[in-house]
């Protein structure tokens, strides 16, 4: 339970109140303050407002004072019992006292998870990328059915662990992957905590709901297949085959995404004391990027005449990528998941884990985790976390799938 008082906090003769908030939380006692706008001289505060009188003037003002300390009071007060409590601080306190003074327009916020997202995707138009827009309309798509299903409006506010496990299990039924389902929860959830941030009520149980992730397999392309890959006899090639194994080439060695590596021209090289470099922004961090080019890399560029190869859309490239790999023989049995028809000629695809031969399992994305992995002890791993652009070394290492025990191995080399 939270409460609220007043204080003078001033030598000056006239000034405004401080409002102090005070609460317990996990049996720990927590003190936030923050300036009003209300100000009163500092001889009534300290000798009369909360002194009975018979003055008629006191007595009325002692009524003002109290009406609209009460209504900051219940403001404040409001807005705790609305938010998260681990977002509250200093900060947080200032801002629900400006909203007090400068209440935001109303708003017709959508109450139901669906409209919301519409609502979410132009609130935050300018902030988020195309492909996150891509993935919440998809999610979006998901939802429409489910409602359908259950034949009722989804509300933000009872999204707590019973929808969870009614959605989990609708998402199963339908043969989507453990991985999948998690990563679309997350999602959602972020949903509901932009509407909390708005003022919309959400159930209490929302910020402990999890869905745990299923542990996969890190395919990647070792030394030994890209040399594979390289030594393929032209005569098995098409143009349109040898212009992909090029590009899965450079993206093992230069450890870009396909919406970066994709767009690569040869305007964008320089020459630095006979190095050369690449310079672009990545599509989905907006980072600017300046990456060395590997030998590798330039032989491919001096095949083509110091151009890189055509470029073609993603699905042709995971398509072609996969027959490249079957041409250089690349069987080794690996387990993975692919994509299969759920029932021949439904036209229905989901992920199926199995053990298949490797090359059946490469796709666009392959490239970055080859440079990442094989190149992880050979390269400073600073070095490469800023190339792949990942944020912390930990989600590097998990990206590799190295874990403590693998860390520990490698360090009893230097024993």
């Amino acid at each position: 339970m939270a409460s609220v008082n007043f204080l003078y906090r001033s030598t000056k003769e006239k000034s405004n109140l401080v409002l102090r908030l005070l609460y317990r939380y996990n049996d720990i006692d927590y003190v936030f303050g923050a300036k009003t706008k209300f100000e009163i001289e500092k001889t009534y505060w300290s000798k009369q407002h909360k002194k009975k009188s018979k003055d008629i003037e006191i007595t009325n003002k002692q009524t003002d004072v109290n009406n609209e300390l009460n209504k900051i009071e219940n403001h404040v007060l409001k807005a705790f019992s609305s938010e998260n409590i681990e977002n509250i601080n200093k900060e947080w306190l200032q801002t629900q006292i400006d909203n007090y003074y400068n209440p935001k327009e109303e708003t017709n916020i959508p109450t139901d998870l669906i409209s919301y997202i519409d609502f979410y995707l132009d609130y935050r138009k300018n902030e988020i990328t195309e492909t996150t827009k891509k993935k919440c309309r998809v999610i979006k798509n998901k939802l429409i059915k489910y409602e359908a299903f259950i034949n009722k409006k989804i509300l933000i506010k009872n999204i707590n662990d019973s929808f969870k496990n009614e959605f989990v299990n609708y998402q199963k039924e339908r043969m989507y992957s453990q991985n999948t389902i998690q990563r679309e929860f997350v999602t959602i959830k972020t949903f509901c905590k932009h509407a909390r941030y708005l003022g919309l009520e959400t159930h209490h149980q929302l910020d402990g709901l999890r869905i745990e992730k299923q542990k996969v397999e890190k395919i990647y392309l070792t030394f030994e297949d890209l040399e594979k890959i390289e030594n393929i006899s032209k005569e098995k090639l098409t143009d349109s085959l040898d212009n992909v194994k090029d590009w899965l080439i450079i993206s093992c060695y230069t450890g870009q995404r396909i919406s970066d590596f994709m767009r690569f021209t040869d305007e964008q090289i320089r020459i630095e004391n006979g190095k050369h470099l690449i310079e672009f922004t990545q599509k989905k961090t907006g980072k600017n990027m300046t990456v060395p080019l590997h030998p590798k890399v330039l032989e491919i560029l001096n095949k083509r005449g110091g151009k890189f190869p055509y470029s073609i859309s993603d699905q042709k490239y995971n398509d072609f990528i996969k027959d490249v790999c079957e041409l250089a023989e690349i069987n080794e049995p690996t387990k993975g998941s692919k994509l299969v028809e759920t029932k021949k000629g439904s036209k229905i695809f989901r992920k199926q884990s199995g053990t298949y031969k490797k090359w059946e399992l490469v796709t666009s994305h392959i490239g970055r985790r080859s440079f990442a992995t094989n190149f992880y002890g050979k390269i400073p791993t600073t070095y490469l976390i800023y190339i792949t652009g990942h944020s912390t070394e930990t989600m590097f290492l998990n990206y590799i799938g190295k874990s403590n025990k693998d860390l520990a191995l490698e360090i009893t080399n230097y024993f």
